[in-house]
């Protein structure tokens, strides 16, 4: 292969990519990273504003179009909206990235209310599959196109503060499955698996004692930075990954998923 041909298979040149949770944090890395790549995008996140803010700095930087989204993930109606939407704007939709997510701490298991249990299943994982089901399937009747969920190490190595959450991304690992087989062989899907990235998320942590754990834990031994998803995310959205489906890739820094 020249390096024209290596060059081209990363090429998102007529295509859309639709992101949720796209406004922030490797949302935002990747909704750049597509549209630099030549995609016209969609973004979406629960803050309008904020989508609108990265449309026009998507649109002045990189000269794609950039469609803003305001729509709660955890919504069976937002999400049906949201794919109405991105079809009558743009007509198809190409690559799907499930990226949306919350992950609420608490103090103790008994601490968890019903309600803040049924938030984050339905933020990281119901929303999901309503989405998926929708564009999945119009991508499967038409020209085909690669969708991506994105967990977490937490999906292998929960700790006793993220059960719901961890329990939320394993169930995307099992979807990533169920949906390849439904979809094949013209819609790609598989799942990103970011570690500890140095997002705004961790201006909640012990940042100290979460790169000490990175130390311990990681191939690499340290934490990630933001634009460090791009290369996965864009293997797995292009015909890079054409032969590539039902797959589980860690972006972890070679994590061991110790608790």
């Amino acid at each position: 292969m020249d390096e024209h041909a290596i060059a081209s298979v990363f090429d998102l040149t007529g295509k859309v990519a639709l992101v949720t949770g796209g406004s922030r944090g490797l949302g935002r890395e990747m909704v750049l990273a597509f549209a630099k790549a030549g995609a016209d995008v969609v973004i979406s996140s629960r803050k309008a504003g904020n989508c609108e803010a990265l449309a026009a700095e998507v649109e002045s930087s990189t000269g794609r179009r950039a469609l803003a989204v305001g729509a709660h993930t955890g919504n069976w109606e937002d999400m049906e909206r949201l794919a109405s939407v991105a079809y009558e704007e743009f007509g198809h939709v190409d690559v799907l990235v499930n990226n949306a997510g919350m992950s609420p701490l608490y103090d103790h298991i008994t601490d968890v209310s019903e309600a803040l249990y049924d938030k984050v299943m339905a933020v990281n994982m119901k929303g999901h599959f309503r989405l998926t089901a929708l564009i999945g399937t119009r991508m499967a009747e038409g020209d085909g196109g690669s969708i991506i969920f994105v967990s977490s190490g937490g999906a292998l190595a929960p700790t006793p503060n993220i059960i719901p959450y961890a329990a939320a991304k394993a169930g995307l690992h099992a979807m990533t499955t169920g949906f390849a087989w439904a979809f094949a062989p013209k819609v790609r899907v598989n799942c990103l698996m970011p570690g500890p990235f140095l997002t705004d998320i961790s201006k909640a942590w012990d940042v100290p004692a979460a790169a000490a754990r990175a130390r311990d834990n990681h191939v690499l031994q340290r934490l990630g930075e933001p634009h460090e998803i791009v290369g996965a995310a864009l293997f797995l959205a292009s015909n890079a990954s054409s032969f590539t489906s039902g797959s589980v890739v860690s972006a972890a820094g070679g994590s061991e998923f110790k608790h």
